[in-house]
């Protein structure tokens, strides 16, 4: 169960040795993009080399050749799939997902919430993480394509540019959607 035996030991050894290189090698290749997390896709390929080299060490039936033309095809994948994205909007729609706006001028934009599975605590989170105390403060809070929030303060909107490729669905103040943000303690209706 703890040991096998010290043939097994060396064969991993070895298969470390001459797998990790021949990995380094098709990522350098390439290019950064390989090993990016900027899309769901990019990070299914980064698992997928892991659980490649991982095979490739541990399972014996699998020759180092075999594991070489493994890794050598998700790089390989990876980046026909990204110059073909970056050239296609086809391609680009297939494999990557737009950002969604969940939070417009500090309100809530539920409907784009539930279709994106994000609960309103995981908004706040994100806000909170930012330093930031009041939802009316924020601009914006967008799910990115790589799953991350960005949260963007009133004080740094700016133009907006950034925002150009973001839907813009649903962003009249308390329209369909939306719920006013109210802080704890405030009152609803005249005093």
């Amino acid at each position: 169960m703890f040991f096998d035996s010290w043939n097994e030991i060396f064969r991993v050894l070895v298969m470390a040795g001459l797998a990790y290189p021949v990995l380094i090698a098709a990522v350098r290749v390439s290019g950064k993009r390989t090993l990016s997390k900027m899309n769901a896709f990019d990070l299914v390929v980064t698992v997928a080399l892991g659980s490649t080299l991982a095979t490739i060490l541990l399972n014996r039936q699998v020759a180092l050749w075999e594991g070489a033309l493994a890794l050598g095809s998700l790089v390989t994948l990876q980046f026909v799939t990204a110059w073909a994205s970056v050239r296609f909007r086809s391609v680009r729609r297939l494999v990557k997902a737009e950002p969604t706006l969940l939070l417009h001028e500090g309100c809530l934009l539920h409907e784009a919430m539930r279709r994106q599975r994000v609960t309103p605590d995981e908004v706040c989170q994100a806000i909170r993480a930012q330093g930031t105390g009041a939802l009316e403060t924020v601009h914006a809070v967008v799910l990115e394509t790589d799953g991350s929030f960005s949260v963007i303060p009133r004080s740094q909107y700016g133009s907006g540019s950034a925002m150009d490729n973001v839907p813009q669905r649903q962003t009249r103040h308390h329209g369909a959607g939306q719920q006013p943000v109210r802080e704890p303690g405030d009152r609803q209706g005249p005093a």
